[in-house]
């Protein structure tokens, strides 16, 4: 066809597609198959890439695929965009009379901003908390500028080629959209297109993702918009941020004026104006928020006023005209129908209940930790019991409490050494039990799940990265004996993992996929990140190696401390940390008590001396490593196990290896001595903190944040422990820091501080 025919049927093309994405995406309905979809897709392409001069921005062929990008932008907002203040509903033990109710705290946050407000009579709004990751695009002239992430409130990733995929999001607006247009909502993954989607990893041997929310953010991070294109991501407007050309009121008004603009809303909305229409709304929304097709934890409550918005304003984190009320963790009941038994890099056996599957929080549960034996007999756990299963954190399952009325007859508890007749189920070697340990555990280094967990350890993201290192990859590279050790992976050539059929997977159904072969191309992905790991530094090698006892954050202490391999082997540094853990061990065990002298038939000099002797030698080794000001995440206990490894056979089998596949890592963070001019006029100089609990940003964020402004962050709580950063669900560690007397912070106060000082 000629120009002028191509331009009609294009935009002929054009309107067509764009009616039909609108059907399904915002109706939920569509009115032809999918094939005739695509049919029509494919023409429009074929035809724009006739003639190129006929493809426009907004074309409905242009909202997928794009250039790979090396790294995101970033995009200032112009106004900051804050994270909401979360209110929680409370727990049982938290109900202590007749009068306190579960949605106390959020109506006293009702009354409270009442209180602010120039009339009594003000409403209020109640909306779905969506759980995905928050977004912000720009229309400017109803054309859309760009799309970026929340970030740190001030600037975001620029990820509009990502949000491009979505095909509700259109690339202009009416002409009665304001001249300026910034719109705020939450990306997600509906329920079923996450489980749709792990299925799919799971048979091409990816690692699963966690939950929506985990798949939405790792998705939104892709520099690839190809690969993005292929994930069900979806969006849901609800706020905003500049809008210029436009008067705008209330947010009921603008929720109306984002469906005359065709743009996704929740459909589930109220307007209230008392507690107990508050009260009544959060409940309503507790029971629907079950039939909605994406995960939702909370209710968002806002001021419906945009005029009280400007009078209440906000603080450095969170609006005063709005709220996140927070759903207690969904919980359900379902039986208990078998446990097996899971054994990890370190030998440690761990039971998992399975169970009769569940839907809850937005996924459906079939397993669930039991932790340990010990764990087991506090809850009383037998096989066949009815049992509450609860989603902590809206992530990981867990079995809470047994319903004893709903127990069959004649069950016993489970016992963990009697089920697997005292035999690791993995390579059949006995199994054991530390002193002062629970858990039991598989001794032989041949163990095959033991092989496999390291190496998922050994290619972990925050390890060496080894792309393509899936689960079922590891499996096959064991169960073959291709790998029996790590740094065999080194051994392994692009041609033989080429040929590598990997284990079919389990479908919905029940039944198999066929078997898969690994392929050229993944084969060079993968031997290329092997040959890249060569490079890395120190910290992430120590690390790797799946050290007991020694974690990341240990891993980088000890990389800060030693410039090498060969300065750990003979380090005095790690030495002297582990004898002072041991006396300091001594001594806490064997208190002297006044008039009694106990006599130490080893040495034959009284308990009393010898106390004496180890707390002279502790002062001595404080004074050595003083210098130093060595963190606490490199212990006794990680220094002791990092000695014993390197000492034992395995590690200086490592050690060789390392050494014939001329692998030398430097450590990148080298500083034995800090430089205190480096750091005495940060404003957290010479502090120390633990970070706990639910936040507006990751806890990485918060840790670079700590130690760019000089303090230090540890794992574990101590006596030198300076600061606790708490935010919700704190857990354990907060009940530790009281004891100890330190001060327990919210993320407002570590930003005061950071500002005081």
């Amino acid at each position: 066809m000629d120009i002028k025919k191509a331009k009609a049927r294009v935009t002929q093309l054009q309107k067509e597609l764009t009616y039909h994405n609108q059907l399904y995406y915002n109706d939920g309905t569509q009115a032809i198959s999918d094939g005739d979809y695509d049919s029509l897709m494919n023409e429009l392409k074929g035809i724009e890439e006739l003639y190129p001069s006929l493809i426009t921005d907004d074309s409905p062929s242009q909202r997928v695929g794009g250039t790979p990008l090396k790294e995101f932008k970033q995009i200032s907002h112009p106004v900051r965009m804050l994270s909401i203040e979360d209110i929680h509903e409370l727990k049982e033990e938290e109900i202590i009379d007749t009068d306190t109710t579960a949605e106390n705290n959020l109506i006293e946050w009702h009354k409270k901003t009442l209180k602010t407000l120039p009339s009594d009579q003000e409403l209020f709004t109640v909306e779905p908390k969506i759980d995905g990751v928050a977004v912000s695009i720009m229309y400017e002239n109803s054309k859309l500028q760009y799309a970026a992430t929340r970030g740190d409130g001030e600037t975001g990733d620029d990820i509009t080629q990502n949000i491009l995929t979505i095909r509700t999001i259109p690339t202009s607006l009416p002409n009665n959209a304001p001249s300026i247009f910034e719109i705020r909502g939450e990306v997600f993954m509906p329920n079923k297109a996450f489980e749709e989607l792990n299925q799919i990893r799971s048979e091409e041997g990816k690692t699963k993702f966690i939950n929506p929310r985990n798949a939405t953010a790792g998705t939104l991070k892709q520099l690839d918009p190809n690969v993005v294109s292929k994930r069900p991501i979806e969006v849901i407007f609800h706020s905003f941020g500049l809008i210029g050309g436009y008067d705008l009121k209330t947010i009921e008004q603008y929720r109306q004026f984002l469906m005359e603009l065709n743009l996704p809303v929740d459909k589930w909305f109220r307007i209230i104006q008392s507690s107990a229409q508050l009260k009544a709304a959060v409940l309503e929304l507790d029971s629907d928020r079950h039939t909605f097709p994406y995960g939702t934890d909370g209710a968002v409550i806002k001021v419906n006023q945009i005029k009280s918005h400007e009078s209440l304003g906000s603080t450095s984190k969170f609006p005063r005209w709005a709220c996140a009320y927070k759903y207690r963790p969904e919980q359900g009941q379902t039986i208990l129908n078998g446990v097996t038994i899971q054994v990890g890099r370190t030998g440690v056996l761990t039971p998992v209940a399975e169970l009769d599957p569940i839907f809850i929080s937005g996924t459906t549960v079939s397993r669930a930790t039991l932790h340990n034996q010990d764990e087991i007999d506090r809850k009383d756990i037998h096989i066949g019991d009815t049992v509450m299963i609860e989603k902590s954190g809206e992530i990981i399952p867990a079995v809470i409490k047994v319903n004893l009325d709903k127990r069959p007859q004649n069950t016993i508890r489970f016992d963990l050494y009697a089920h697997v007749n005292g035999k690791c189920p993995s390579c059949n070697s006995a199994i054991s039990k530390e002193g002062g340990f629970t858990a039991w555990r598989c001794n032989s280094p041949n163990c095959p799940d033991q092989i496999m967990a390291k190496l998922k350890h050994f290619g972990g993201r925050r390890m060496l990265d080894l792309e393509g290192l899936g689960i079922s990859v590891a499996e096959k590279l064991v169960t073959s004996e291709l790998v029996k050790n790590p740094l065999d992976l080194f051994d392994l050539k692009a041609e033989q993992l080429a040929e590598m059929e990997l284990e079919p997977a389990k479908l919905n159904s029940g039944a198999k996929s066929k078997p898969r072969r690994f392929g050229e191309k993944k084969a060079l992905k993968l031997t290329g990140s092997i040959q890249t790991a060569k490079d890395l530094p120190l910290a992430r090698w120590l690390h790797a190696l799946g050290i007991p006892n020694l974690g990341e954050s240990a891993s980088k202490e000890c990389a800060r401390t030693h410039r090498t391999f060969d300065e750990i082997l003979n380090s005095s540094i790690l030495e002297l940390i582990s004898e002072r853990w041991e006396k300091e061990n001594w001594v806490k065990n064997n208190p002297v008590k006044s008039k009694i002298t106990t006599k130490n038939n080893a040495s034959g000099i009284d308990r009393s001396e010898q106390s004496k002797q180890f707390k002279n030698r502790i002062i001595e080794i404080n004074e050595s490593l003083e210098d130093y000001k060595i963190s606490s995440e490199l212990g006794g206990v990680a220094c002791r196990s990092l000695i014993t490894y390197l000492n034992s056979e395995t590690g200086k089998s490592s050690l060789n290896k390392l050494k014939c596949l001329n692998v030398s890592p430097i450590s990148t963070n080298y500083a034995p001595i800090p430089s205190l001019q480096k750091t005495e006029n940060l404003p957290l100089s010479g502090t120390t903190w633990v970070i706990t609990g639910t936040l507006s940003e990751s806890r990485g964020h918060f840790k670079s944040l700590i130690e760019t402004n000089g303090g230090n962050v540890t794992d574990s709580i101590s006596k030198k422990t300076n600061y606790l950063l708490a935010g919700q669900n704190p857990g354990s560690k907060i009940d530790k820091a009281n004891k100890l007397r330190i001060e327990v912070i919210t993320e407002d106060k570590l930003n005061d501080l950071i500002s005081r000082n």
